[in-house]
């Protein structure tokens, strides 16, 4: 039975976390290198990638950076490999990179969607699939990846992006079935609306959209980025040994609806 004190520990694990030089990334390898962890920055934007590395280690955490534009399979492939030259090992691999425009449906030009699903989609699977060859001889690790609630619920505006995370549910799915035996457990977190831009997108508070938001969510506010930490420790750790495949809502009570 495991040792309650030490139940959601994340302490030598070797973590890397895409889409982590800003916002819920960059709170996440904070959090995880303040839980002992050994965490791996990852960003396509190399200035902000500096920055945040520099902001880690003045907070004498123990982080690395490497460059990673995940829509580019070279670049998730030579992640993964330099991890495993820089610590031999990799145990996590939370794949949060992410970005999207908003606008309506048929709006899209052909580059927008497909840079929204090389990123979201492709980029998820890819960074994925190399830690999972990784993991497999091990018969060790965790992939967690960030979902969210328009891969559940329509949510207007948003069709590449919808699109890419409902994928991001069955490749979840999909992947947790094939890598169990290999006990290798795949899960993701769906966020609901945090205080968190991503790349892509502008933020008008009094924007009839944002409002709706906020209406829709039981809560009547976004979530704090500190509120994501627990879940994603929750996955990375022996405390959820015996889940796998799921899709777990942190949004609010929006999905109540």
């Amino acid at each position: 039975m495991p040792n309650p004190t030490n139940l959601f520990s994340v302490q030598d694990q070797v973590v890397c976390i895409t889409g982590s030089s800003r916002g819920l990334g960059k709170t996440l390898a904070r959090a995880f290198a303040q839980h002992g962890a050994k965490v791996i920055l990852t960003s396509f934007n190399e200035p902000e990638l500096q920055q945040t590395f520099e902001d880690l280690t003045n907070e004498n955490l123990a982080v690395v950076a490497i460059p990673c534009d995940v829509s580019r399979t070279a670049d998730c492939q030579n992640l993964i490999a330099n991890t495993i030259a820089k610590f031999g090992k990799i145990d996590t691999c939370i794949c949060n990179a992410g970005t999207d425009i908003i606008k309506p449906a048929t709006g899209y030009s052909e580059d927008e969607w497909d840079r929204i699903l090389d990123v979201n989609l492709r980029g998820a699977y890819m960074c994925a699939r190399y830690a999972a060859l990784e993991m497999i001889p091990r018969k060790s690790g965790n992939i967690i990846m960030t979902s969210s609630i328009a891969g559940q619920f329509g949510v207007a505006g948003l069709a590449p992006y919808s699109a890419s995370k409902g994928a991001i549910n069955l490749l979840v799915k999909t992947m947790a079935v094939e890598f169990q035996p290999h006990n290798i457990r795949v899960n993701a977190i769906a966020p609901g609306y945090l205080n968190n831009i991503m790349d892509g997108v502008v933020y008008d508070p009094e924007d009839p959209y944002q409002k709706r938001i906020i209406q829709r969510t039981l809560m009547g506010r976004r979530g704090n980025l500190e509120e994501f930490i627990g879940p994603y420790l929750f996955l990375a750790s022996t405390a959820s040994s015996y889940v796998t495949g799921q899709i777990i809502g942190v949004d609010g009570g929006y999905s109540c609806w």
